[in-house]
């Protein structure tokens, strides 16, 4: 973690924020030698893809259709009103 003053943020904004995305560190903002807020890294988050990249590319048409009677089982094809 490093600190930086509020004039330095003004001056080189994206140099900064360039910093704590490519290095994951958190930035404390001083002003008049206090420190008045903290740059921090969003938490990772991953996709579906991603989360999905590491099943088989195939699937037989038994697993296919296991996958999606599986994936539908608590829904129905009724139109639903979500304000009900």
């Amino acid at each position: 973690m490093h600190t930086i003053t509020a004039t330095d943020l003004a001056r080189q904004t994206r140099q900064i924020l360039d910093a704590v995305a490519r290095n994951g560190e958190t930035v404390i903002i001083e002003r008049n030698n206090t420190p008045v807020a903290r740059l921090v890294p969003p938490e990772f988050i991953m996709t579906a893809a991603q989360a999905l990249a590491d099943l088989p590319t195939t699937l037989t048409p038994n697993q296919a259709q296991a996958w999606t009677d599986d994936s539908r089982a608590d829904f129905n094809d009724a139109v639903r009103d979500p304000w009900a």
